[in-house]
Protein backbone atom coordinates (compact mmCIF):
# COMPACT_ATOMS: atom_id res chain seq x y z
CA UNK A 1 0.00 0.00 0.00
CA UNK A 2 1.23 3.51 -0.76
CA UNK A 3 2.24 5.67 2.16
CA UNK A 4 0.38 8.87 3.02
CA UNK A 5 3.04 11.03 1.40
CA UNK A 6 2.90 9.03 -1.81
CA UNK A 7 6.22 7.20 -1.60
CA UNK A 8 6.73 3.57 -2.48
CA UNK A 9 4.49 0.58 -2.01
CA UNK A 10 1.88 -1.06 -4.17
CA UNK A 11 -0.65 0.86 -6.26
CA UNK A 12 -4.15 0.80 -4.75
CA UNK A 13 -5.96 2.38 -7.68
CA UNK A 14 -8.64 0.14 -9.11
CA UNK A 15 -8.46 1.64 -12.60
CA UNK A 16 -4.95 2.08 -14.01
CA UNK A 17 -5.79 3.88 -17.20
CA UNK A 18 -4.67 5.57 -20.38
CA UNK A 19 -6.57 7.88 -22.73
CA UNK A 20 -6.70 6.75 -26.36
CA UNK A 21 -7.57 9.15 -29.18
CA UNK A 22 -9.73 7.93 -32.07
CA UNK A 23 -9.95 11.44 -33.52
CA UNK A 24 -10.89 14.76 -31.95
CA UNK A 25 -13.18 16.30 -34.57
CA UNK A 26 -13.62 20.06 -34.95
CA UNK A 27 -15.51 20.98 -38.11
CA UNK A 28 -13.79 19.23 -41.01
CA UNK A 29 -10.56 18.70 -39.07
CA UNK A 30 -9.59 15.59 -37.08
CA UNK A 31 -6.59 14.92 -34.85
CA UNK A 32 -6.41 11.46 -36.43
CA UNK A 33 -6.85 11.64 -40.18
CA UNK A 34 -6.24 7.93 -40.79
CA UNK A 35 -7.91 5.33 -38.60
CA UNK A 36 -6.54 1.83 -39.17
CA UNK A 37 -8.29 -0.87 -37.08
CA UNK A 38 -5.17 -3.05 -37.32
CA UNK A 39 -3.07 -0.30 -35.73
CA UNK A 40 -5.78 0.32 -33.12
CA UNK A 41 -5.66 -3.34 -32.11
CA UNK A 42 -1.87 -3.33 -31.81
CA UNK A 43 -1.80 -0.07 -29.83
CA UNK A 44 -4.47 -1.12 -27.38
CA UNK A 45 -2.58 -4.38 -26.81
CA UNK A 46 0.52 -2.31 -26.03
CA UNK A 47 -1.51 -0.23 -23.59
CA UNK A 48 -2.67 -3.38 -21.80
CA UNK A 49 0.45 -5.52 -21.97
CA UNK A 50 3.34 -3.05 -21.91
CA UNK A 51 1.86 -0.10 -20.02
CA UNK A 52 0.08 -2.48 -17.59
CA UNK A 53 -3.26 -0.68 -17.93
CA UNK A 54 -6.48 -2.42 -16.99
CA UNK A 55 -8.69 0.45 -18.19
CA UNK A 56 -8.77 2.75 -21.19
CA UNK A 57 -10.57 6.04 -21.80
CA UNK A 58 -11.47 5.95 -25.49
CA UNK A 59 -12.23 9.44 -26.79
CA UNK A 60 -13.27 10.94 -30.11
CA UNK A 61 -16.06 12.40 -32.18
CA UNK A 62 -16.87 9.54 -34.58
CA UNK A 63 -19.25 6.89 -33.17
CA UNK A 64 -18.00 4.22 -35.60
CA UNK A 65 -14.40 4.70 -34.51
CA UNK A 66 -15.35 4.74 -30.84
CA UNK A 67 -17.23 1.48 -31.20
CA UNK A 68 -14.40 -0.22 -33.10
CA UNK A 69 -11.79 0.77 -30.53
CA UNK A 70 -14.08 -0.03 -27.60
CA UNK A 71 -14.75 -3.50 -29.01
CA UNK A 72 -11.01 -4.17 -29.33
CA UNK A 73 -10.32 -2.96 -25.79
CA UNK A 74 -13.17 -5.07 -24.41
CA UNK A 75 -11.84 -8.14 -26.22
CA UNK A 76 -8.51 -7.44 -24.52
CA UNK A 77 -10.27 -7.54 -21.15
CA UNK A 78 -9.90 -3.88 -20.24
CA UNK A 79 -12.56 -1.73 -18.63
CA UNK A 80 -13.69 0.67 -21.37
CA UNK A 81 -14.65 4.28 -20.71
CA UNK A 82 -16.70 4.99 -23.84
CA UNK A 83 -16.30 8.73 -24.30
CA UNK A 84 -17.85 10.72 -27.15
CA UNK A 85 -15.98 14.03 -27.19
CA UNK A 86 -18.01 16.77 -28.92
CA UNK A 87 -16.21 19.93 -29.95
CA UNK A 88 -17.91 23.17 -31.05
CA UNK A 89 -21.30 21.46 -31.25
CA UNK A 90 -24.75 22.70 -30.28
CA UNK A 91 -26.66 21.05 -27.46
CA UNK A 92 -28.96 19.32 -29.96
CA UNK A 93 -25.95 17.91 -31.83
CA UNK A 94 -24.43 16.70 -28.57
CA UNK A 95 -27.64 14.91 -27.58
CA UNK A 96 -27.75 13.15 -30.95
CA UNK A 97 -24.12 12.05 -30.58
CA UNK A 98 -24.71 10.78 -27.04
CA UNK A 99 -27.80 8.83 -28.06
CA UNK A 100 -26.13 6.90 -30.86
CA UNK A 101 -23.00 6.29 -28.77
CA UNK A 102 -25.07 5.05 -25.82
CA UNK A 103 -26.73 2.48 -28.06
CA UNK A 104 -23.35 1.25 -29.28
CA UNK A 105 -21.92 1.15 -25.77
CA UNK A 106 -24.92 -0.88 -24.59
CA UNK A 107 -24.38 -3.46 -27.33
CA UNK A 108 -20.88 -4.04 -26.00
CA UNK A 109 -21.99 -4.06 -22.36
CA UNK A 110 -24.73 -6.59 -23.14
CA UNK A 111 -22.06 -8.87 -24.61
CA UNK A 112 -20.22 -8.90 -21.28
CA UNK A 113 -17.82 -5.95 -21.63
CA UNK A 114 -17.13 -3.64 -18.68
CA UNK A 115 -18.25 -0.25 -19.99
CA UNK A 116 -18.50 3.16 -18.36
CA UNK A 117 -20.25 5.79 -20.47
CA UNK A 118 -18.69 9.27 -20.28
CA UNK A 119 -21.28 11.93 -21.09
CA UNK A 120 -18.82 14.42 -22.53
CA UNK A 121 -15.72 16.24 -21.38
CA UNK A 122 -15.58 19.92 -20.35
CA UNK A 123 -18.75 20.55 -22.35
CA UNK A 124 -19.23 24.12 -21.17
CA UNK A 125 -16.02 25.50 -22.66
CA UNK A 126 -15.58 23.08 -25.57
CA UNK A 127 -19.06 23.57 -27.08
CA UNK A 128 -21.76 26.12 -27.80
CA UNK A 129 -24.76 27.03 -25.69
CA UNK A 130 -23.30 27.28 -22.18
CA UNK A 131 -20.99 30.33 -22.22
CA UNK A 132 -21.05 33.21 -24.71
CA UNK A 133 -18.13 33.08 -27.17
CA UNK A 134 -17.23 31.70 -30.58
CA UNK A 135 -14.37 29.49 -29.37
CA UNK A 136 -12.71 28.12 -26.23
CA UNK A 137 -10.49 31.16 -25.68
CA UNK A 138 -13.38 33.59 -25.99
CA UNK A 139 -15.53 31.57 -23.60
CA UNK A 140 -12.83 31.35 -20.96
CA UNK A 141 -12.11 35.06 -21.30
CA UNK A 142 -15.79 35.83 -20.92
CA UNK A 143 -16.05 33.60 -17.86
CA UNK A 144 -12.84 34.37 -16.01
CA UNK A 145 -11.26 37.69 -16.98
CA UNK A 146 -13.50 40.32 -15.38
CA UNK A 147 -13.83 39.75 -11.63
CA UNK A 148 -17.02 41.82 -11.48
CA UNK A 149 -19.96 39.49 -11.78
CA UNK A 150 -17.78 36.38 -11.92
CA UNK A 151 -19.77 34.55 -9.24
CA UNK A 152 -22.98 35.24 -11.13
CA UNK A 153 -21.44 33.94 -14.36
CA UNK A 154 -20.31 30.74 -12.63
CA UNK A 155 -23.79 30.26 -11.17
CA UNK A 156 -25.42 30.77 -14.56
CA UNK A 157 -22.99 28.32 -16.16
CA UNK A 158 -23.68 25.67 -13.53
CA UNK A 159 -27.43 26.09 -13.97
CA UNK A 160 -27.26 25.77 -17.76
CA UNK A 161 -24.89 22.83 -17.71
CA UNK A 162 -26.75 20.84 -15.07
CA UNK A 163 -30.03 21.37 -16.86
CA UNK A 164 -28.48 20.01 -20.03
CA UNK A 165 -26.79 17.10 -18.22
CA UNK A 166 -30.11 16.13 -16.66
CA UNK A 167 -31.62 15.82 -20.14
CA UNK A 168 -28.51 14.11 -21.56
CA UNK A 169 -28.29 11.52 -18.79
CA UNK A 170 -31.97 10.66 -19.22
CA UNK A 171 -31.35 10.07 -22.95
CA UNK A 172 -28.28 7.95 -22.18
CA UNK A 173 -29.91 5.81 -19.48
CA UNK A 174 -32.81 5.01 -21.82
CA UNK A 175 -30.25 3.34 -24.06
CA UNK A 176 -27.37 2.28 -21.79
CA UNK A 177 -27.71 0.23 -18.61
CA UNK A 178 -24.19 0.57 -17.20
CA UNK A 179 -22.51 3.27 -15.07
CA UNK A 180 -22.48 6.84 -16.38
CA UNK A 181 -20.12 9.70 -15.56
CA UNK A 182 -19.06 13.11 -16.87
CA UNK A 183 -15.51 14.52 -17.08
CA UNK A 184 -15.85 17.93 -15.47
CA UNK A 185 -13.83 21.04 -14.87
CA UNK A 186 -14.16 21.92 -11.19
CA UNK A 187 -15.77 25.31 -11.81
CA UNK A 188 -18.64 23.66 -13.68
CA UNK A 189 -20.21 22.72 -10.31
CA UNK A 190 -21.75 19.52 -11.63
CA UNK A 191 -24.68 17.87 -9.84
CA UNK A 192 -23.06 14.52 -9.13
CA UNK A 193 -26.38 12.97 -8.06
CA UNK A 194 -26.92 12.44 -11.79
CA UNK A 195 -23.90 10.15 -12.10
CA UNK A 196 -22.43 6.93 -10.75
CA UNK A 197 -18.79 8.09 -10.70
CA UNK A 198 -17.35 11.55 -9.96
CA UNK A 199 -14.86 12.34 -12.72
CA UNK A 200 -12.71 15.47 -12.92
CA UNK A 201 -10.16 16.82 -15.36
CA UNK A 202 -7.59 17.63 -12.69
CA UNK A 203 -4.29 19.09 -13.88
CA UNK A 204 -1.51 20.48 -11.70
CA UNK A 205 0.21 23.73 -12.61
CA UNK A 206 2.80 25.70 -10.66
CA UNK A 207 0.03 28.03 -9.44
CA UNK A 208 -1.71 25.22 -7.52
CA UNK A 209 1.20 22.89 -6.81
CA UNK A 210 1.29 23.69 -3.08
CA UNK A 211 -2.39 22.77 -2.56
CA UNK A 212 -2.77 20.06 -5.18
CA UNK A 213 -2.37 17.04 -2.89
CA UNK A 214 -4.62 18.42 -0.17
CA UNK A 215 -7.23 19.34 -2.77
CA UNK A 216 -7.28 15.78 -4.12
CA UNK A 217 -7.53 14.44 -0.56
CA UNK A 218 -10.47 16.73 0.20
CA UNK A 219 -12.20 15.86 -3.05
CA UNK A 220 -12.05 12.14 -2.34
CA UNK A 221 -13.10 12.59 1.29
CA UNK A 222 -16.13 14.68 0.37
CA UNK A 223 -17.49 12.28 -2.24
CA UNK A 224 -19.48 9.17 -1.31
CA UNK A 225 -19.00 7.92 -4.88
CA UNK A 226 -15.78 6.70 -6.54
CA UNK A 227 -13.58 9.50 -7.85
CA UNK A 228 -11.79 9.25 -11.19
CA UNK A 229 -9.28 11.66 -12.70
CA UNK A 230 -8.97 12.23 -16.44
CA UNK A 231 -7.27 14.81 -18.61
CA UNK A 232 -4.01 15.08 -16.66
CA UNK A 233 -0.80 15.41 -18.62
CA UNK A 234 1.73 17.88 -19.91
CA UNK A 235 3.64 18.63 -23.08
CA UNK A 236 7.23 17.63 -23.76
CA UNK A 237 9.09 20.96 -23.52
CA UNK A 238 11.10 22.20 -20.55
CA UNK A 239 8.85 24.07 -18.15
CA UNK A 240 5.61 22.71 -19.59
CA UNK A 241 4.59 21.14 -16.28
CA UNK A 242 4.47 24.56 -14.61
CA UNK A 243 1.64 25.61 -16.93
CA UNK A 244 0.36 22.12 -17.76
CA UNK A 245 -3.28 23.04 -18.48
CA UNK A 246 -1.96 25.49 -21.07
CA UNK A 247 1.19 23.71 -22.21
CA UNK A 248 -0.20 23.16 -25.72
CA UNK A 249 -0.69 26.89 -26.25
CA UNK A 250 2.73 27.19 -27.88
CA UNK A 251 1.08 25.87 -31.07
CA UNK A 252 0.25 28.24 -33.91
CA UNK A 253 -2.84 27.07 -35.78
CA UNK A 254 -4.06 27.70 -39.31
CA UNK A 255 -6.58 30.57 -39.00
CA UNK A 256 -8.97 28.94 -41.47
CA UNK A 257 -8.84 25.23 -40.62
CA UNK A 258 -7.55 25.35 -37.03
CA UNK A 259 -4.95 22.70 -37.89
CA UNK A 260 -1.60 22.96 -36.05
CA UNK A 261 1.10 24.53 -38.23
CA UNK A 262 4.19 25.29 -36.12
CA UNK A 263 5.31 26.30 -32.64
CA UNK A 264 5.26 29.94 -31.66
CA UNK A 265 8.90 29.82 -30.58
CA UNK A 266 11.88 27.59 -29.90
CA UNK A 267 11.63 25.39 -26.80
CA UNK A 268 13.83 22.65 -25.36
CA UNK A 269 12.73 19.00 -25.43
CA UNK A 270 12.33 17.58 -21.93
CA UNK A 271 10.93 14.05 -21.96
CA UNK A 272 12.23 13.43 -18.44
CA UNK A 273 10.24 16.44 -17.23
CA UNK A 274 7.05 15.03 -18.71
CA UNK A 275 7.78 11.64 -17.15
CA UNK A 276 8.45 13.14 -13.72
CA UNK A 277 5.28 15.21 -13.86
CA UNK A 278 3.10 12.19 -14.66
CA UNK A 279 4.76 10.05 -11.99
CA UNK A 280 4.20 12.70 -9.35
CA UNK A 281 0.52 13.06 -10.20
CA UNK A 282 -0.03 9.30 -10.28
CA UNK A 283 1.56 9.08 -6.83
CA UNK A 284 -0.81 11.74 -5.51
CA UNK A 285 -3.90 10.13 -7.00
CA UNK A 286 -2.92 6.67 -5.79
CA UNK A 287 -2.03 7.65 -2.25
CA UNK A 288 -5.04 9.93 -1.78
CA UNK A 289 -7.67 7.31 -2.63
CA UNK A 290 -8.59 8.06 -6.25
CA UNK A 291 -10.45 5.08 -7.73
CA UNK A 292 -9.24 5.38 -11.35
CA UNK A 293 -6.80 7.60 -13.22
CA UNK A 294 -6.37 8.01 -16.97
CA UNK A 295 -3.14 9.56 -18.25
CA UNK A 296 -3.77 12.01 -21.08
CA UNK A 297 -2.78 10.57 -23.52
CA UNK A 298 -1.21 7.82 -25.62
CA UNK A 299 -0.62 9.59 -28.95
CA UNK A 300 -1.63 12.62 -31.01
CA UNK A 301 -1.10 11.93 -34.70
CA UNK A 302 -1.56 15.56 -35.74
CA UNK A 303 1.45 16.66 -33.67
CA UNK A 304 4.29 14.71 -35.33
CA UNK A 305 7.90 14.56 -34.21
CA UNK A 306 10.16 16.39 -36.67
CA UNK A 307 13.67 16.29 -35.22
CA UNK A 308 15.35 17.73 -38.32
CA UNK A 309 15.02 21.25 -39.66
CA UNK A 310 13.37 24.24 -37.99
CA UNK A 311 12.77 23.34 -34.31
CA UNK A 312 9.45 25.19 -34.48
CA UNK A 313 8.22 22.46 -36.85
CA UNK A 314 8.64 19.74 -34.21
CA UNK A 315 5.01 19.73 -33.11
CA UNK A 316 5.58 16.79 -30.78
CA UNK A 317 7.15 19.21 -28.30
CA UNK A 318 3.63 20.53 -27.71
CA UNK A 319 2.06 17.07 -27.57
CA UNK A 320 0.84 15.47 -24.37
CA UNK A 321 1.32 12.07 -25.99
CA UNK A 322 3.60 9.58 -24.26
CA UNK A 323 4.81 8.40 -27.66
CA UNK A 324 6.25 10.60 -30.41
CA UNK A 325 4.57 10.05 -33.77
CA UNK A 326 6.58 10.02 -37.00
CA UNK A 327 5.67 10.99 -40.54
CA UNK A 328 6.32 8.35 -43.19
CA UNK A 329 8.39 5.97 -41.07
CA UNK A 330 8.15 3.60 -38.14
CA UNK A 331 9.95 3.49 -34.83
CA UNK A 332 12.58 1.14 -33.44
CA UNK A 333 11.11 -0.18 -30.18
CA UNK A 334 7.91 -1.18 -32.03
CA UNK A 335 8.99 -1.60 -35.66
CA UNK A 336 5.42 -1.98 -36.95
CA UNK A 337 4.26 1.26 -35.35
CA UNK A 338 4.77 4.86 -36.62
CA UNK A 339 5.95 6.09 -33.25
CA UNK A 340 8.60 5.72 -30.56
CA UNK A 341 8.00 5.70 -26.78
CA UNK A 342 9.00 8.76 -24.78
CA UNK A 343 10.51 8.56 -21.30
CA UNK A 344 7.01 8.78 -19.78
CA UNK A 345 6.08 5.46 -21.40
CA UNK A 346 8.48 3.53 -19.17
CA UNK A 347 7.61 5.59 -16.10
CA UNK A 348 3.90 4.82 -16.43
CA UNK A 349 4.54 1.14 -17.15
CA UNK A 350 6.66 0.85 -14.01
CA UNK A 351 4.12 2.66 -11.85
CA UNK A 352 1.20 0.58 -13.03
CA UNK A 353 3.20 -2.64 -12.61
CA UNK A 354 3.43 -2.12 -8.82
Amino acid sequence: MSTADGRGGTSDMRGRGMTYDTGFIRGDSSSREHFDPWRVEKELAVIRDDLNCNAVHIVGGDPDRLEIAAHVAAELGMEVWFSPYPLEQTTDQILTLFATCAERAERLRAQGAEIVFVAGVELSVMNRGFIDGDDVSARLERLLTDPEGRDERFAELGSRLNAFLGTAVAHIRERFQGPVTYAAIQFEAVDWDLFDIVTLELIRSAAVADIFRSSVRSLVAQQPKPVAITGFGTATWRGAGDMAPRSMEIIENDPDTGAPVRLSGVVERDEDGQATYLHELLEVFDSEGVDSAFVFLFALDNLPHRPDGDPRDDLDLASLGIVKVFEGRNGVAYPQMPWEPKAAFGTIAEFYRR
